[in-house]
């Protein structure tokens, strides 16, 4: 009997495809990475939501760095001070 992997909805996935969509036309400054870093954390294995899977890459591969790179530059990022701050989020995005 063969094992079939149906794929999952990830309940993130309207709010970050969105995001998704901004980091593609979007250029390379300090939040833009930190949430390309944090969504490509977040779908790292998952199974489903291949679209947006392919479009971090994408963003990823636009911005000429490497997986490596981008959590270097995030992690320098994240020890210069709060890159959300001002931003009015209202919630903390855990999921």
């Amino acid at each position: 009997m063969a094992d079939i992997t149906k794929d999952q909805q990830h309940p993130q996935y309207k709010t970050d495809r969105q995001v998704v969509s901004q980091l593609l036309a979007g250029e390379a400054t300090d939040l833009n990475l930190v949430e390309l870093a944090r969504l490509m954390i977040r779908y790292d294995g998952f199974p489903g939501a291949r679209d947006i899977q392919t479009d971090l890459k994408k963003a990823l591969t636009r911005w000429q760095l490497t997986e490596s790179e981008l959590f270097d530059k995030t992690r320098a990022i994240h020890q210069q001070g709060d890159v959300y701050k001002g931003l009015n989020r209202g919630r903390e995005d855990w999921s």
